[in-house]
């Protein structure tokens, strides 16, 4: 069975990681997968690769690989390429992440490949919470209705219905189908990073204030003595600013391939609440402090992270509240808690979104 999934990364590397590891599941289960992505490359995951856009921070101005704002004829051109890509694919299910509960950005090539799509199987995958958006929900809706079958939500109703950052949620009854969190298999066992204080910013151009912030409250914390480790995303700018504060037991480097690994060794994560990185400490069973990104009005970050704090999983330094002082306290009430037990939430939405693909084209 072919699928064809479209995805669309604009500033993080969220969206992309998220679908890969999505796409690995749907293979393992003798799916075949061709994953388009309009994103900019990233390392290490296999792409059908769109001329490559992205975007400003604040997520209205679409840029193409030279950081140039994109005209109609650079549209047309990828809208021609994506087309010819599905149609030489022929696919059993066409799979589109987020859109249309959002990327409307990308509706100039996302309503023609809807309009052409004679897949039998339409489905539209999105994560546990979305930015909201009132004013827009009604457009949505329609779109779904007309071109869409089914809808994936990779969480876990226990800690978030859809309904949490989706008012229209009851309009999609029978249609809505949630899968449990998408997370990757556990790293194999090993020893690296035992004893270290964690932080990162996943693969995202934002979280400068963040990691300064670490290396201020350091000293003032009782995990002072430990090594802790600064990893900056792919997309961070200016890391060698940031070594310059580095001091003995302070190590600053890029996101590394190990980072699971090190997440299940750790005392102690402080991150952002990216969805990946959030199912991924989770499933470390990793003691976290969280910092939600809130930057351009985005508020998605914030309610994940309060409501896993709710449920005694993670502690929350909100980014407006952010100062050494108030990480470091929020740092050492984590580091004197329990680690959280295994299966405090359903992490295995991978494998199920696979079965649920698999029974809906039987």
């Amino acid at each position: 069975m072919r699928v064809f999934f479209y995805v669309q990364h604009l500033l993080g590397i969220g969206h992309l990681k998220r679908a890969a590891t999505l796409a690995r599941a749907l293979r393992a289960a003798g799916f075949d997968v061709t994953l388009a992505s309009g994103g900019a490359p990233v390392e290490g995951i296999g792409v059908l690769q769109l001329p490559p856009l992205r975007s400003d921070a604040s997520f209205k101005n679409l840029l193409d690989e030279h950081g140039k704002p994109v005209d109609e004829a650079w549209k047309a051109r990828r809208r021609d390429a994506l087309l010819k890509a599905f149609h030489h694919v022929s696919p059993d299910a066409l799979l589109i992440e987020l859109f249309p509960f959002g990327r409307r950005q990308m509706r100039f090539e996302l309503i023609p490949l809807l309009e052409q799509a004679d897949s039998p199987l339409v489905v539209c995958s999105v994560r546990d919470l979305l930015q909201p958006n009132p004013a827009r929900e009604e457009e949505a809706l329609e779109r779904f209705e007309r071109y869409f079958d089914r809808l994936l939500v990779h969480g876990d109703p226990r800690v978030a219905t859809f309904e949490r950052s989706f008012g229209g949620a009851k309009r999609l009854a029978g249609k809505l189908h949630y899968t449990g969190y998408v997370v990757e298999q556990p790293a194999p066992p090993g020893s690296a990073g035992e004893g270290e204080v964690l932080v990162s910013v996943g693969g995202g151009a934002v979280g400068r204030k963040l990691l300064e912030t670490a290396i201020e409250a350091r000293p003032l914390t009782r995990l002072r003595d430990r090594t802790w480790r600064i990893l900056a995303g792919v997309n961070f700018q200016s890391l060698e600013k940031l070594k310059t504060s580095a001091d003995q037991g302070l190590i600053i480097e890029r996101a590394r391939n190990d980072f699971t690994l090190r997440l299940r060794n750790c005392v102690l994560s402080v991150s952002q609440a990216g969805y990946n990185t959030v199912l991924e400490t989770l499933q470390a069973g990793a003691r976290a402090v969280l910092v939600p990104f809130a930057g351009g009005g985005e508020s998605e970050q914030t309610l994940r992270a309060r409501l896993l704090a709710e449920r005694g999983l993670v502690q929350v330094v909100e980014e407006d509240g952010l100062t050494s002082a108030t990480l470091a306290a929020a740092i050492d009430r984590a580091a004197a808690g329990a680690r959280p037990a295994p299966g405090t939430i359903d992490l295995d939405g991978a494998r199920r979104s696979a079965e649920l693909l698999r029974e809906w084209l039987a």
